[in-house]
């Protein structure tokens, strides 16, 4: 059927495709705005400026509540747990008596780990940058309660959903005839937000970015800052001049801002960049404040930084509990990432605690002299309706050819589902390039103990191609 259906989209003019994207995100935004999204937006903005210590309370209060229903409910943590006395955890203090469980546990395990059919759930896939795929189950109260918080951040600079957003994410919405005519663009008319295609990051591409961006006039960026870094790296190297007073606020989403790119977005956008950190399988948010610092928000999780003994320390691997992961239970989830926590204190007026720097999401990409840069976002998304490949890692030596290395479980892979893989690989970097995918036992990570998805040994040879 969705074979079916993107063989229709493809046929079909540019106006009927934004009518299609329009009508997407009716059905859905009103998933995510029914229900109790309302309740949760009032009461994450009654809470702001609370003290620590009443933060502190209403954490603790819901890690008891996720605990308990998660013992109770889900087969797979009863028994994580049987080792474990739960029902007599009443602090948060006592969280290390519990068992880290590390995302590959939480992919091979999903169906006992969950607590709610799947019938009744919202499925939400993610490729994720560490390579592994990974599909979790959600409580429309769950989404309902993200979708709160994130736009309850966003609207302290002014941010609400029907106002002219740009927006660019890991979306394949474009074809053949867009790409001839230099159309990177669709729009959902009702919401008024521009989806830019994030695959075609190309400077022969560039300037009709630029050009729309500016007669669209967004007040609002959202999105792969990798991407949106490009469009304003090319506009400061060209002197275009980006009209003042027009976007209010750059919101990125899912890689790190390196101060380069910070610095490159707000001298050309003429506006400011208020980072976030979460996931896709629903971990905790870190917000950046109006003065720059960023915040733990502990009413949404536990953050543990553990060093590599899991002893607490000031740096080192990220642990986190979320409070938004009923129907999928995140309980001391190794997410992959790194933290450096701050003991400055911030006059904002949001006492919860700071972090120095976010570690773990370094920005990378592959790079096709076809359609320019893939950013680390588009090339996780490259699992998407697929099952089987354990892992993945991409390995770029030269501007014709990539190598991808995959971990497979044999039993639910297939030619079929490789055939997927490719075409999602095509989608990003085009026809022209060879793509070798070879099968191996295992992945090696680096001497920091880090897994990268993405090796690019050429990016001296991609700077002087681009």
């Amino acid at each position: 059927m969705k074979k079916y259906l993107s063989k229709i989209y493809n046929y079909l003019p540019h106006f009927c495709h934004n009518l299609f994207v329009t009508g997407y995100n009716i059905v859905n935004y009103k998933i995510r705005m029914s229900g109790n999204y309302s309740k949760w937006r009032k009461h994450y903005k009654n809470n702001e400026g609370l003290p620590i210590e009443e933060l502190k309370k209403i954490q603790e209060s819901k890690f008891i509540d996720l605990l308990r229903y998660t013992f109770n409910n889900s087969p797979f943590y009863a028994q994580f747990y049987k080792d474990v006395d739960v029902l007599s955890i009443s602090e948060i203090s006592e969280i290390q008596k519990l068992p880290i469980i590390h995302k590959e546990i939480l992919r091979a395990n999903i169906d006992q780990i969950i607590t709610l059919p799947k019938n009744r759930a919202k499925a939400s896939k993610t490729g994720g940058t560490t390579g592994k795929s990974l599909t979790v189950y959600k409580f429309e109260n769950d989404i309902q309660e993200r979708i709160a918080i994130l736009d309850n951040f966003r609207a302290k600079e002014g941010y609400e959903l029907g106002k002219r957003t740009a927006w660019f994410s890991g979306k394949s919405l474009l074809t053949k005839r867009d790409i001839k005519k230099n159309r990177f663009w669709k729009t959902d008319y009702w919401y008024n937000v521009r989806y830019y295609s994030t695959f075609h990051m190309k400077d022969t591409f560039l300037k009709y970015y630029i050009e729309n961006l500016t007669t669209y006039s967004p007040e609002f960026l959202v999105g792969f800052p990798s991407t949106i870094y490009e469009i304003a790296k090319y506009g400061l190297a060209h002197n275009i001049d980006f009209p003042s007073n027009t976007v209010k606020a750059i919101f990125p989403t899912a890689e790190t801002v390196t101060k380069e790119t910070r610095a490159a977005l707000e001298l050309f956008f003429k506006t400011k960049v208020y980072d976030q950190y979460a996931s896709s399988e629903g971990a905790p948010f870190i917000f950046e404040c109006k003065l720059g610092n960023l915040h733990m928000d502990i009413q949404t999780g536990v953050f543990e930084v553990l060093d590599e003994n899991d002893t607490p320390a000031k740096e080192g691997r990220l642990i986190l509990t979320s409070f938004t992961s009923y129907g999928t239970p995140l309980i001391r989830y190794d997410i992959g990432d790194s933290l450096l926590l701050s003991d400055k204190i911030c006059t904002c007026g949001n006492n919860n605690p700071l972090v120095e720097e976010i570690l773990g999401r370094v920005s990378d990409y592959i790079y096709s002299s076809e359609t320019g840069k893939i950013n680390l976002g588009n090339v996780s998304n490259t699992l998407k309706d697929t099952k089987g490949i354990i892992k993945f890692q991409v390995i770029q030596d030269s501007l014709e050819r990539i190598e991808i290395k995959i971990v497979l479980d044999s039993a639910k892979y297939s030619n079929h589902i490789e055939k997927i893989f490719l075409d999602n690989w095509r989608d990003r970097v085009g026809t022209k390039m060879d793509i070798d995918i070879t099968q191996v036992d295992d992945i090696a990570v680096e001497k920091s103990g880090k897994y990268r998805i993405v090796q690019n040994n050429i990016k001296h040879l991609i700077e002087n191609n681009s």
